[in-house]
């Protein structure tokens, strides 16, 4: 995949800051499918997918209402977004090594849920927020879900995710 920006320079030297960063902390959760409830009405078969859009909405409300000449964005987009994940307990070694990570714990969370629902449910919940529309997202400059405490970009402490967000000049976005 070809990337516009490199992640480690996010506002080095010819590149510039994105237009607004937002961390939010909480539980990542997928957009998944629907169930139909009857008479036509279909509401998400997640629950956790309502809570970790509040939050996600919530942290840039935060963030864009403190900026003083914020509009929502209506043009080509570069996003970028790290997920962080919890460990589960059993990557862990039992007894008084307890803190130290077995040898065959991943290093990675390449299970559930999946990245591509983890983006979607993130980008509704920034529309009209940070841009007008998800459709306006043309490129991804990174994506990727971490576990909490990788010495990795943009990783959390706790689930959360970082995201970034540029836009971009015509010129550019050919």
């Amino acid at each position: 995949m070809t990337t516009l920006f490199e992640p480690e320079a996010l506002a080095g030297p010819g590149l510039f800051a994105p237009a607004v960063t937002i961390t939010v902390h909480g539980l990542p959760a997928p957009q998944g499918s629907k169930r139909h409830v009857g008479n036509g009405v279909m509401i998400e078969s997640s629950k956790k997918v309502k809570p970790w859009r509040q939050d996600v909405k919530h942290a840039a409300l935060t963030i864009v209402e403190a900026l003083d000449d914020w509009t929502v964005l209506d043009g080509p987009l570069a996003v970028s977004m790290v997920f962080t994940f919890d460990r589960p307990k059993g990557h862990y070694r039992t007894g008084r090594n307890a803190h130290l990570l077995r040898d065959a714990a991943p290093t990675r969370p390449a299970g559930t849920p999946d990245l591509s629902k983890i983006v979607r449910s993130t980008e509704d919940a920034l529309t009209g927020v940070v841009w007008k529309d998800d459709a306006r997202v043309v490129e991804y400059s990174r994506l990727g879900k971490f576990y909490a405490g990788t010495s990795a970009l943009d990783v959390l402490a706790a689930p959360g995710c970082v995201i970034r967000v540029w836009p971009l000049t015509e010129a550019v976005a050919r």
